[in-house]
């Protein structure tokens, strides 16, 4: 009995070990193509822009990011009441094609996952003071994971915005 467990434990950890994490899958699915990822090292303007739109300094020196021609993915944590939401947002040509919440670890507002709410960021571009160029209905008793979503598309508008400025001659 206990060597059928191992052999069915030992399947289970196999398995397991060979299935695309939700990263893999946002990439393969957005990028539709696999794509070696790019680093964005962040100047002290770039960590100030960024400690502005979140509200909160930004932890790190870079940021990863994944590019197949015009077309880049970001993805982003945001603590949205207590626990950090990881969102995958696919932009091209200074607008965003697609928000995709990767990682939701709140009890509550899972509601932000959902397309009614992200499909609301389908073409925002960024303004020249680093708003979004289209306004977002909230969800009642979700506003602080609304609010941490419309962080990170701000930020990977930005940071996608100064890749471009950083990689011209």
């Amino acid at each position: 009995m206990l060597r059928f467990l191992y052999v069915i434990w030992g399947c289970m950890l196999t398995s397991y070990s060979f299935a695309n994490s939700p990263l893999d899958d946002f990439l393969q699915k957005k990028l539709l193509q696999p794509v070696e990822p790019k680093i964005l090292w962040l100047n002290h303007t770039l960590k100030k822009r960024a400690e502005t739109i979140l509200d909160h300094p930004y932890q790190g020196l870079r940021v990863r990011y994944w590019q197949s021609g015009s077309r880049t993915a970001w993805v982003l944590d945001e603590i949205g009441k207590e626990q950090p939401i990881t969102t995958g947002i696919i932009v091209e040509n200074g607008k965003i094609l697609s928000v995709d919440v990767l990682a939701y670890r709140e009890s509550r507002g899972a509601e932000v996952q959902q397309s009614f709410f992200t499909r609301q960021f389908q073409g925002v571009s960024l303004t020249s003071n680093d708003k979004l160029s289209k306004k977002i209905d909230g969800i009642t008793g979700a506003t602080l994971s609304v609010w941490a979503l419309q962080k990170v598309a701000r930020l990977a508008l930005m940071f996608d915005a100064e890749k471009e400025n950083l990689n011209k001659p």
